[in-house]
């Protein structure tokens, strides 16, 4: 690699990518360089087998495709014509000259390679070869450096696994492939200049595998990460005082209104207006800035246009101030002049080690200290188990109108553009508070990179990430140099990252709102039996469909408790699962029958369709059922007709969800997260 370098190359040929992937211990088919007629043959004489010849030339990539190939060859006369058909073609190339190498043993095709992204560093890919990589992009990747269960998981997760597993008579030897993957990581490690790899195709065998085709290409070393310190941002969420900078006694500015619910929510420290006009806002004794405060404050809420901005964050840094929010807009979103406000600032945090939240931010909600920072006006507010992270503070305020009659949030914390405290910062912080237990977060992008990865890979063993990530679609992509790179689209490296974390990832902002509230107020499923009880046959059947088809099944009764339930049923009910009771199904019916489904052990969950004229006839009844640890979810058709009764069913503990998929799709996705993490605790 250093002589590639040295010489002004950027890639290694083939017969130096093999010589690498060899002293690696990978298995290859080798490579000689032929540079000459003569030499082509006496390289031909040593193989013992029939030879492949290639050209060899810095200016050629794809060698297949510029026809720089040639398979076969068996004899002697092969070979010398092969050279020189070779050498003919490529005249008017720079030629190092001829690849002679063994013929492979025809095996299962598949490509295996590294590609650079631009948040989460190097990104190891495998999928199948030809065309399945060609036509359907049957592959999957993870950010190195990758774990044994990562390479595992890239393996199963191929649409093409079954193939890998065994296929009318072929198989291949998936404990080394997994290895091959394991080693390519190691390398890439150890190596900072490996820009972009390919190994394709790869040959596997019942036994080991061959790599056929290899391609290095280096680049710049890749920036070592800098440490990251204690993270330490308690008194963010928790402090003792709040200053508002540009707090406004004038109803309507956004400083009325940040000032208006840390009043309203009486929110529990001190609290300091900053405005040089007023001599009180709200009753609270107001001051003409920060540093006329005769206490210390932990953390300034700034609201002031962004031009002064950066004047104001070093008074505050020079006053003691641990904590900044910029709540006000006008930064890098609107151009390079806000993007270098934004670095002045930033440098005059660094400067005192002050920790800063935004800009273009909405602040930090936190209701089990009384503390909400939003620019818009809150009503009452629960405490409740939900932790919400959003890099758009408006939308996450403005959710909270509708959503605090169903969902009971912790916190919400908003991080807008991120100059210092970003994304991960707030999920490992929001993670260590013992009043939250499921995590929901909204990004349109990540800073963090693989520190993003490690991190979420142990919150999600305790607690539960459901992301909606937006931005999926591209409307164009870069020309790259290796077919790897050419595949890891941007959304598709996003969805391997979150599954390499363990993050759930939300399509949509209903399914990662329902997700979260089924997480928040459900245990999660410990078995894939789920029984049914409807007042409509069809819902009932679709139900069981969606089950079905998310990976899931309907639970099988014991003989006792079918007999228990036979005494229940009408004389028209002939169905044990999904049972359906029609419109003589009332709360008392449905009671004893999901007693019945508690004391079976095929039953991991409950579904129970119910109708929405008479849902308020069920709440306490459900209420008052002891589950046993096992998740119910109510389906109820035209629930946004019956809302009242749908907010006393969910403050009852029981989500609410209108159609029998969406309710199929939280509890399949509850149970595979379960035993991911049963199964990554055993390790």
């Amino acid at each position: 690699m250093d002589q590639a370098l040295a010489s002004g190359r950027t890639y290694l040929m083939e017969h130096e990518s093999k010589a690498v992937l060899e002293s690696l211990g990978i298995s290859t088919t080798g490579a000689g360089l032929a540079g000459s007629e003569e030499e082509a043959v006496k390289l031909f004489k040593s193989l013992g087998s029939a030879a492949v010849l290639k050209v060899l030339s810095p200016q050629v990539v794809h060698k297949s495709d510029a026809g720089g190939v040639v398979l076969n060859l068996g004899d002697e006369a092969a070979v010398r014509k092969a050279y020189r058909e070779i050498v003919a073609a490529f005249r008017d190339k720079e030629l190092a000259g001829v690849s002679v190498q063994k013929m492979a043993k025809p095996g299962l095709e598949v490509i295996v390679g590294v590609a650079q992204d631009a948040t989460f560093g190097p990104m190891l890919m495998f999928g199948l070869g030809g065309v399945f990589v060609e036509a359907l992009k049957d592959v999957s990747f993870r950010s190195i450096p990758v774990s044994e269960s990562d390479a595992q998981s890239m393996i199963e997760e191929i649409k093409g696994y079954a193939l890998l597993k065994g296929y009318r008579g072929s198989s291949a030897d998936v404990a080394m492939l997994k290895q091959l993957l394991l080693k390519i990581s190691d390398f890439v490690v150890k190596n900072p200049n490996v820009s972009e790899m390919d190994l394709n195709p790869v040959f596997l065998y019942p036994k080991g595998y061959t790599v056929v085709d290899a391609r290095i290409i280096l680049g710049e070393p890749r920036p070592v990460p800098p440490a990251s310190g204690k993270l330490d941002l308690h008194d963010l969420f928790y402090p003792n005082s709040v200053a508002v900078i540009g707090a406004s006694g004038t109803p309507g500015k956004l400083g009325w209104n940040v000032f208006s619910n840390l009043v309203s929510h009486k929110f529990l420290g001190k609290l300091y207006p900053i405005n040089p006009k007023a001599d009180e806002i709200q009753g609270i004794k107001a001051y003409p800035c920060i540093s006329a405060v005769p206490e210390p404050v932990d953390v300034a809420i700034i609201l002031v246009s962004a031009g002064v901005t950066p004047d104001v964050v070093e008074e505050c840094c020079k006053c003691g101030v641990r904590y900044i929010v910029v709540e006000s807009a006008g930064f890098a979103e609107l151009g390079s002049e806000g993007k270098k406000i934004e670095v002045d600032m930033k440098a005059i945090a660094d400067k005192y080690g002050v920790r800063l939240l935004g800009p273009n931010c909405s602040g930090i909600i936190n209701t089990h200290c009384s503390m909400v920072q939003s620019i818009g006006l809150v009503d009452s507010l629960c405490k409740g188990n939900i932790g919400l992270v959003s890099q758009a503070g408006v939308c996450a305020a403005g959710m909270l109108w509708g959503l605090r009659h169903i969902m009971d949030f912790g916190i919400i914390a908003t991080i807008g553009n991120k100059l210092d405290i970003n994304e991960t910062d707030m999920l490992e912080t929001v993670s260590k508070d013992e009043n939250i237990n499921v995590i929901c977060m909204y990004l349109e992008s990540v800073k963090g990179g693989r520190r993003f990865i490690d991190v979420a890979k142990q919150v999600t063993l305790e607690k539960p990430v459901v992301v909606l990530k937006s931005g999926r679609t591209e409307a164009g992509k870069k020309a790259v140099a290796s077919h790897t790179a050419s595949l890891a689209g941007n959304d598709q490296i996003f969805s391997a990252a979150f599954r390499q974390s363990g993050i759930i990832r939300a399509r949509d902002y209903e399914h990662m709102f329902n997700l979260t509230r089924a997480i928040s107020k459900q245990p999660f499923p410990d078995r894939e039996g789920v029984f049914i009880i409807t007042y409509a046959g069809s819902l009932g059947v679709i139900a069981a469909d969606a089950i079905t088809d998310n990976g899931m099944r309907l639970s099988e009764l014991e003989p006792p408790l079918k007999e228990r339930l036979k005494k229940l049923l009408p004389d028209y009910v002939c169905g044990m699962n999904p049972v359906d009771y029609t419109f003589s199904q009332d709360a008392d019916i449905v009671k004893r029958t999901i007693e019945i489904g508690v004391d079976s052990e095929d039953v991991g969950s409950f579904i129970v369709v119910l109708q929405a004229e008479i849902l308020d006839s069920y709440v306490e009844t459900l209420k008052s059922i002891n589950y046993k640890g096992k998740p119910i979810i109510a389906c109820v058709a035209g629930k946004e007709f019956a809302l009242p009764d749908v907010i006393k069913m969910e403050k009852a503990g029981i989500p609410v969800f209108s159609t029998p998929e969406e309710v199929a799709d939280a509890l399949a996705i509850m149970y595979r997260h379960h035993e991911r993490v049963k199964k990554a605790k055993a390790k």
